[in-house]
């Protein structure tokens, strides 16, 4: 479709400006340019149906940016969300007014805090915020601020519980809020267990609120400072920041809304006691973690970290133990109870009790906790 002479005018004088950045608005047929001098618009007057007047607009700016009439490169679109853009061709996809072009801008590696800025004025978006607070050149200028801020005000609106995690945890890096904002958030994550999770993921010793520490024995200090694996392990867990730790995560899976809720908290749960398990995850179900934790004791060779600890104070080896098995813990648990995807809520929780019972259990012993 031929776009009216005063439209490709008008176009054409924008695109010989050199803007920054173009976004196209389609239900009011107005393009928006980003310029080093400020903002500038052309309103459209179409000739034909809408859709394929935008269409045009389209080809025109790819044709002067690209040097390709047919819009926005199909092979492009291949690589959006995957970050494989080159640098200087970052630039260009933030001129050809594309939602699209813009997603495949905020998710390279070489965008900068400049070009984030104009990707944020071309598409304010939740989801460009997350991809650009990954960016860590983003995140330590002057936008990490400004998304996260955005990203913060925007929660309250977001109904995907893997989403709300992700954006607890991102805006929770370091430099992005102050500290009445992060309190305010962890205020607000009462009875919110995808906000906890958010909290666990990011600051797993350095949670708000935090509870009294236990006493650990000489023993274990000792075993500790010589570096013991589960000396170290009982240490952490043992201190203030462990035990606030221990508390949280317990509250999260005392009533989670989700299994992607509870698959992030279990995730997180092995990942604070990895120490003991260097091999990663072993993906195994209750049964078989069970009887992972009881070869611990089998003799003292079948886990030398833990021989000279249990030699030293047995009555460490209930704790020892749960340590063990928390370190296994994962989707490998769930799998075999929860073959829909789509089981939630209560229904969920009811088929997942014999694993969160006994995660809880090991829970209140580190804690000390009576049940």
């Amino acid at each position: 479709m031929e776009l009216s002479p005063e439209d490709s005018l008008r176009l054409n004088v924008l695109l010989a400006n050199k803007p920054l950045a173009i976004r196209i608005d389609e239900s009011r047929m107005i393009v928006h340019g980003l310029t080093a001098q400020g903002e500038s618009t052309v309103r459209l007057n179409p000739t034909g149906r809408q859709e394929q007047y935008v269409r045009s607009v389209r080809e025109l700016i790819s044709g002067h940016v690209l040097g390709s009439p047919g819009g926005y490169p199909v092979y492009l679109k291949r690589w959006t969300r995957m970050g494989q853009m080159r640098d200087e061709s970052l630039e260009q996809l933030l001129t050809l007014g594309e939602p699209e072009a813009v997603v495949a801008a905020v998710c390279a590696p070489g965008l900068s805090d400049e070009l984030a800025r104009r990707a944020w004025w071309a598409m304010e978006d939740a989801g460009n915020a997350r991809r650009m607070l990954k960016n860590p050149r983003v995140r330590a200028g002057r936008m990490g601020k400004v998304l996260a801020n955005y990203l913060v005000d925007y929660l309250p609106f977001e109904t995907e519980h893997e989403e709300i995690m992700e954006t607890v945890r991102l805006v929770l890096q370091p430099g992005l809020l102050d500290e009445t904002q992060r309190l305010d958030l962890w205020r607000k994550s009462t009875r919110k267990q995808a906000y906890l999770v958010g909290f666990i993921q990011a600051l797993p010793d350095a949670l708000p609120e935090p509870v009294k520490a236990r006493e650990p024995d000489a023993v274990i200090l000792e075993l500790a400072a010589g570096g013991d694996l589960y000396a170290r392990a009982m240490q952490r867990v043992y201190a203030s920041s462990g035990q606030t730790f221990l508390k949280t995560l317990a509250a999260v899976l005392a009533k989670p809304p989700s299994q992607e809720v509870v698959i992030a908290a279990l995730d997180g749960l092995r990942d604070y006691f990895a120490v003991v398990r260097p091999t990663g995850d072993p993906d195994l179900r209750l049964d078989d973690l069970i009887a992972d934790v009881r070869s611990l004791f089998a003799s003292p060779d079948a886990q030398p970290a833990a021989a000279e600890l249990l030699a030293r104070s047995p009555g460490l080896a209930d704790e020892v133990a749960a340590i063990r098995f928390l370190s296994g813990v994962g989707y490998g648990l769930i799998r075999p109870l929860l073959p829909d995807p789509s089981t939630q809520g209560s229904l969920m929780r009811r088929k997942l009790a014999p694993v969160t019972d006994a995660i809880q259990a090991r829970l209140d012993l580190l804690r000390g906790v009576a049940r």
